[in-house]
């Protein structure tokens, strides 16, 4: 649906530099503020301020507006994803992935992203939760979170999305598989995988990663189990977005539907949402349908 917002908040993450700020608000600000009766922004000092003031803010607002990259706007849904009322939410891709933006099918430029918001078509957005945090995107624990451990910050800045790739290949050497243990909505499974992913949106690093039956609004979560850390296995993940790919014919990936998934084992290893790392795993992932209303591109 189409609406227009009364009261909305631009976030900018804090630690961007001033004369790029200066430059990306010169390209989103004027397209925002024709469509919005009272807009504010905050550029928050630190990601503690940032989270902070998501709070603060959102029950006396209608739109909450991040600029900023994954791990940005991974802060802000958890500020607010707990409350009873939570504002629409809009993305403006400022990071090196901008993996919900692509998800949402907002535009990766920043005008054309802020054009999206200020038309103001909306969905209702699924979540993930583990424990007593929250997911956009994906949740995974193996292989995925061992490459975000290894990520050199030096080089993210200088290369961007090369980095992730790069982490990758130099992780994939390394990878052991490991046991696991789970219910999947009350089912027993178990067995030995180097990575698995529950997925709610299908981006991953800027990669695709399954077509058009991953939706985040279908009330569901994909549970992806990579066997091994092979190239035959790298393949079959690329060719899971491919609409003639028959998902039962992979050798080296399991896909299952879930609303519900409970970790018995294993314990103790680093788990990634939305590519921060967390260190945990035994627990329960869970889908909030719809918990979201967030501003979706065309």
């Amino acid at each position: 649906m189409m609406q227009t917002f009364e009261r909305a908040v631009y976030l900018v993450n804090g630690n961007m530099d001033d004369d790029l700020m200066e430059r990306e608000l010169g390209q989103t600000l004027p397209k925002l503020a024709a469509s919005i009766k009272q807009l504010e922004v905050m550029q928050t000092k630190d990601l503690e301020e940032l989270v902070s003031y998501s709070r603060e803010v959102a029950e006396r607002i209608d739109l909450l507006i991040i600029h900023g990259g994954d791990g940005t706007i991974h802060q802000v849904i958890n500020a607010i994803a707990p409350l009873p009322k939570r504002p629409t939410v809009a993305i403006i891709p400022g990071g090196t992935c901008n993996d919900f933006s692509r998800m949402l099918g907002l535009p990766q430029n920043l005008g054309k992203a802020a054009e999206a918001i200020a038309g103001g078509k909306t969905a209702s957005i699924d979540i993930g939760q583990y424990e007593d945090s929250y997911f956009l995107n994906f949740w995974g624990v193996g292989l995925i979170a061992d490459a975000s451990n290894n990520i050199d910050e030096d080089q993210k800045a200088r290369l961007g999305v090369l980095s992730y790739f790069i982490s990758t290949l130099r992780t994939v050497n390394q990878a052991e598989p490991f046991s696991y243990e789970m219910e999947i909505d009350g089912e027993k499974l178990a067995g030995e995988a180097v990575m698995i992913l529950v997925m709610n949106g299908r981006f991953i690093g800027t990669r695709e990663f399954a077509g058009p039956n991953i939706r985040p609004d279908d009330g569901k979560l994909h549970v992806i189990f990579v066997k091994n850390s092979n190239l035959t296995s790298f393949k079959e993940l690329l060719q899971m977005k491919q609409d003639k790919t028959v998902l039962s014919d992979l050798t080296e990936i399991g896909i299952q539907e879930a609303e519900k998934i409970r970790f018995l084992s294993p314990a103790g290893k680093p788990i990634d949402m939305d590519g921060e790392v967390y260190h945990e795993t035994s627990g329960e992932v869970k889908i909030l349908p719809g918990h979201l209303e967030m501003i979706i591109g065309e």
